[in-house]
């Protein structure tokens, strides 16, 4: 509303960032250096705890909440996430540029309105809150400042005190208004790809092989550098069981220590496809996502939310269209069926370096020749495209969370639950990058509803109390599943393909969507009935367990 004071929270503007989050979406290695210095950024993870902490203590207040409307400070500094919090509501405003926090004297009106310094938020607040929201910062020790006033007037005004001038002065239309479209001129580039050739291959070297992979193999070395249970708030963390092995699906914490209601988090990423079908990988990042995330309890699908993070490099051959075609295929194809928005992202346009190699100037000693003088060589090194996919979502009962480790029942079984319909689409396998190979088939999410019904599905058995223990099947395919399970358990696996179609190698490192599931014996017909009902018409008995700790 007119009158709103707009305030800024957080750690104060300093002389760093300026082009950093236009920087992150050049090539790196061809802007100028001096750029590459302005983009470093400096972080402060006490100041962001501190300001999470007013935020948090604000929504909980409900409808006493002193915030109207909050907006992040991130590419463009204050020049961005000013107007568009003044924008948001349909109003203007005036601000005062000195009344920003600066940690540094001496900064021109620019670099303090344009900088992008980390742990800051800007809030609109009403003007009979303030105090209330004074109290609070107090408490938290977390500075903040009103930096303006909301207006009636369409128009953004930043005054300068120290110099008595308005270094900006215009309408927001003009700013923030409908630009004229980005027109690119791309071309849609046709990979040329051979199957993958494993016909000669032995699985025990396939299984040493795969196993081995950075992507498969053992993440303790990256986990067990972090506090993974600060606040007292966590349920699920990545380790499982008693032996802690990091095999966990998705990660729950609790909304606080008298409740049992969490959240829930999981990720889902698939770029080595993207060298094959750049927009399966898009949607099996979000199915990967999915099946991660359906560990936990959750009401509906519809209450998860996906934060979508982008990467390609853009203007190199062929990655416009294969971005435009993942975020069509995801954003406005698979989602929507699905049924979940993705209100949150971020992107990086530049993976790609490129630099010039001088060359090698022979010593002197060592004779007569050599090239000295001789131009350098353009090198660059691209990256696939990338969709990173987060999924967020409410847990009604974080005790309900479904884990890898084995129940040590023998009257059980372990079901796998197809989602690719017995195609074993081997492309972008962690078997054909085992053997230096790629593959020209792609998994892919071929029906949305299918995806949907698995959810749902477990999500039933889950609540019913049907399920011991899920994994999903991912990186190395299900025999990297059934290995994590029988890791995480200690507990010998049985496993039998006499059910699954295809040759044994395909069989078990496909990464076709799906999960292994632990049910009892007396339950495995009428799960099969209720997964027919479901659509889900390629589950097969898998493993069973033994007493040998062997698999």
């Amino acid at each position: 509303p007119v009158g709103a004071l707009v305030v800024h929270l957080g750690g104060p503007g300093m002389l760093i960032g300026l082009g950093g989050g236009a920087a992150s979406s050049m090539d790196t290695g061809a802007n100028a250096e001096n750029l590459d210095f302005d983009s470093v950024q400096r972080g402060n993870p006490e100041m962001q705890r501190r300001a999470q902490e007013v935020i948090d203590r604000c929504w909980q207040l409900g409808e006493n909440n002193p915030i109207l409307s909050i907006h992040d400070v991130g590419a463009g500094g204050m020049s961005n996430a000013l107007p568009e919090l003044v924008h948001g509501g349909g109003k203007g405003a005036r601000f005062e540029l000195r009344n920003i926090p600066l940690d540094e004297t001496g900064m021109s009106p620019k670099q303090i309105w344009c900088n992008e310094s980390q742990e800051r938020y800007v809030l609109a607040i009403a003007p009979e809150r303030l105090e209330q929201f004074r109290a609070l910062c107090e408490r938290e020790r977390c500075p903040f400042a009103v930096v303006g006033t909301a207006i009636a007037d369409d128009r953004i005004t930043v005054h300068d005190g120290e110099f008595d001038n308005d270094p900006v002065n215009m309408p927001l239309s003009v700013l923030l208004g409908k630009p004229p479209k980005m027109t690119r001129n791309v071309t849609r580039e046709t990979p040329r790809l051979t199957s993958c050739d494993i016909g000669k291959i032995g699985l025990r070297e396939s299984v040493e092989r795969v196993l081995r992979l950075p992507s498969v193999a053992n993440k303790t070395f990256l986990i067990s550098i972090g506090d993974r249970t600060v606040g007292g708030m966590t349920a699920r963390d990545q380790m499982v069981g008693p032996w802690q092995v990091p095999v966990a699906d998705v990660a729950v914490t609790l909304m606080g220590f008298n409740t049992h209601r969490g959240e829930a988090f999981a990720i889902g990423e698939r770029t080595p496809l993207a060298l094959v079908n750049a927009p399966a990988s898009g949607r099996m990042a979000v199915g990967e996502a999915l099946t991660n995330i359906a560990a936990a309890r959750i009401e509906k699908i519809g209450d998860i939310k996906l934060s979508a993070n982008w990467m390609a490099a853009a203007g190199h051959h062929g990655e416009d269209a294969a971005l435009f075609d993942t975020v069509r295929a995801v954003g406005m194809e698979l989602c929507p069926q699905l049924g979940i928005g993705i209100p949150v992202g971020k992107d990086s346009m530049s993976m790609k370096t490129t630099w010039i190699e001088a060359p090698i100037t022979p010593s002197p000693l060592a004779g007569e020749g050599g090239g000295g003088g001789a131009a350098g060589v353009r090198k660059e090194v691209t990256a696939p495209l990338s969709l990173i996919i987060s999924a967020f979502a409410p847990c009604p009962d974080a005790r309900g969370t479904l884990t890898p480790q084995l129940s040590a029942y023998m009257d059980t079984a372990l079901l796998l639950i197809d989602l690719g319909q017995s195609k074993n689409r081997m492309g972008g396998s962690a078997l054909a990058q085992a053997y230096k190979q790629v593959g020209d088939v792609a998994p892919d999410v071929d029906d949305a509803l299918v995806l949907k019904s698995f959810f749902e599905l477990i999500q039933h058995l889950n609540a019913k109390g049907k399920l011991l223990a899920y994994h999903d099947r991912s990186d190395g395919g299900a025999f990297v599943s059934l290995c994590e399970m029988a890791f995480a358990s200690h507990i010998g696996l049985d496993i039998r393909l006499d059910e699954l179609p295809g040759d044994t190698l395909r069989a078990l490192f496909n990464e076709e969507l799906g999960a292994v599931v632990q049910v009892r014996d007396r339950d495995v017909p009428h799960i099969l009935q209720l997964a027919r009902d479901a659509g889900l018409k390629s589950v097969q008995k898998i493993a069973t367990l033994n007493k040998t700790g062997m698999i």
